[in-house]
């Protein structure tokens, strides 16, 4: 605390920066009054209407319309221009200032004129139109999301886990008290020998992968004529509130890799992480590594950080005093027992990375307008929220983020074993989004250098889900590669998008002709899931996946 005040009132701001934003502020305010009065003393002030705001709180054609709304809207945003302005003219440690920007991000969008009933003239319009009844619905929506603890994104009563999201057809084959082995039911006659383990995020519900069965990776990769299981993790409650990363590891990935050997007969299998499941993935491989075992046949990578020198926006959360904070509340030490990392704070957390869209865009629509927000099972997926244990935290906390050590060869111990990433020897796919908040793709591009196999990289478009999620018959978005040597990369990220092709479409096509290429021989599917030791136990999507934060 002491350091970060220290840091704070060391920030300051050139004054010859200051002058300029000033006088640029009081030439801009002084012409939006002067057009404004204008149009007030017109006459007929309804046929020369302010000229449209791009920006879409303020595109309605009532906000153009209305020369105060106009005048409102037009000052507000030259008020959150200047104060980003200024932020970004704070002279200080990079930390510091990036806090700071966010602080004032976070303030000015808090801040719109949009956001306030009496200042939104598109909520008062509809309010009138409906003769009040938009406010009454609203006040119901409201005080329906305080007894969900969530600002409400999308329709969730039209979803439900196992009828219209997470459909695959599929048996639950193995489980522990961190996971279950989900196998999907093959839909080709026949498959390949090797088959496919997806490790998904145990901060988000595995489904991301299988919304709908159009927009499924899992179902798509069944298709492709891989044997494919799916790790399933627990929601942990308080009997697994003293988990720790070692657990998750050697009781997770590991335990997964082991059963889909026995019940596939494969020595070697084909394995994928997306996002901190490609973290624990890795950490899991070098575990195994370490102990001489070489289970991987291929290694898929989603918006992976293994490298955490580049961490984006989070990165201003994390700093040995948070950490700290953390270890004292929560972590294994902790005075009163080891705790949960609640998975509202995480979604909370995660939503003000994007206020406008994912936050004061509902407050607005819910409750000011009284609409209610449409079904999308994204935005479903994205507040079914889990939690995390603490010791398990605070360690990822500590070890990663803070002190960058999962890229240092023999620098920390895991079940056990000194662990090297360069020690896995399976060839490498890893797929970075372009967009993305989360994983930085140039962090993403980071992994490639600590991994010594033949390695390959896929660049996408658009954000940290939205970009994998990115079916090949939609048609949308694009991709980046390059040609030649497939373990020939620039020690610059940059410098490898300068010389990339860009393709259109999907990038799962690019991955499935890799994929296949590490897969084997085709031979007939298997009649039932499981083998004599792994029965069906329940099937898919099983019950750890239905258990609410």
């Amino acid at each position: 605390m002491v350091e970060g005040f220290k840091a704070m009132t060391a920030l300051s701001v050139p004054p010859g920066a200051l002058a300029d934003l000033q006088g640029e502020y009081l030439k801009n305010a002084t012409s939006l009054w002067n057009e404004s009065l204008a149009r007030w003393q017109s006459p007929t002030p309804e046929a020369a209407p302010a000229k449209a705001i791009s920006d879409r709180r303020f595109a309605a054609s009532e906000w153009a319309g209305n020369p105060a709304s106009a005048f409102t809207a037009q000052m507000y945003l030259l008020n959150a221009r200047t104060l980003l302005a200024l932020a970004d003219s704070v002279q200080g440690d990079a930390k510091t200032r990036q806090r700071l920007r966010f602080a004032v991000q976070q303030w000015v969008d808090a801040a719109s004129p949009s956001n306030v009933l009496a200042l939104n003239p598109e909520a008062l319009h509809r309010a009138v139109e409906t003769q009040g009844q938009s406010l009454a619905t609203g006040m119901q929506q409201l005080v329906a999301d305080l007894q969900k603890g969530h600002v409400s994104q999308t329709d969730e009563s039209v979803f439900e886990v196992g009828r219209n999201v997470a459909t695959s057809t599929g048996s639950v084959v193995f489980e522990n008290e961190l996971f279950q082995l989900i196998e999907y039911k093959p839909l080709t006659a026949k498959v390949h020998e090797r088959p496919m383990l997806f490790v998904p995020p145990c901060i988000n519900k595995y489904y991301i992968l299988d919304l709908q069965p159009e927009n499924s990776l899992i179902r798509w990769t069944v298709e492709q004529g891989h044997r494919t299981f799916v790790v399933s993790w627990r929601n942990p409650d308080d009997s697994l509130v003293d988990k720790t990363w070692d657990d998750y590891i050697e009781q997770g990935p590991i335990t997964a890799i082991r059963t889909v050997q026995a019940i596939s007969g494969a020595r070697t299998i084909n394995t994928l992480g997306f996002c901190v499941g490609g973290t624990i993935l890795a950490t899991a491989l070098a575990v195994l590594a370490a102990r001489g075992e070489q289970p991987a046949e291929s290694v898929t990578l989603l918006t992976t950080l293994l490298d955490f020198a580049d961490t984006g926006i989070l990165d201003i959360f994390v700093d040995e005093p948070s950490v700290q904070l953390r270890e004292m509340t929560i972590g294994a030490q902790a005075p009163n027992g080891p705790g949960l990392l609640k998975g509202k704070e995480l979604a909370t957390t995660f939503s003000f990375l994007r206020p406008n869209d994912l936050v004061w865009n509902y407050v607005v629509g819910n409750y000011l307008k009284g609409e209610a927000p449409p079904p999308f099972d994204l935005l479903y997926w994205n507040g079914d929220s889990t939690n995390l244990p603490g010791p398990m935290y605070c360690w990822y906390l500590r070890h990663l983020y803070l002190q960058n050590e999962l890229k240092k060869p023999g620098v920390l111990t895991v079940c056990g074993e000194r662990i090297d990433l360069g020690a896995i020897a399976a060839p490498v796919f890893v797929y970075a989004s372009r967009e993305d908040h989360i994983v930085p793709w140039p962090a993403a591009y980071a992994s490639l250098p600590l991994l010594k196999g033949p390695r390959r990289f896929v660049l996408g478009a658009s954000g940290h889900i939205a970009g994998v999620i990115n079916p090949p018959a939609k048609g949308k978005r694009s991709y980046w590669t390059t040609a030649g040597a497939a373990d020939s990369f620039p020690a610059d990220a940059e410098a490898w998008l300068a010389k990339a092709t860009e393709h259109p479409g999907s990038w799962w096509t690019e991955w499935g002709d890799w994929l296949k290429g590490h897969a084997g021989k085709l031979g007939n599917a298997p009649k039932a899931p499981g083998d004599s030791r792994h029965k069906v136990i329940e099937p898919a999507p099983g019950r750890y996946v239905k258990a609410k934060a």
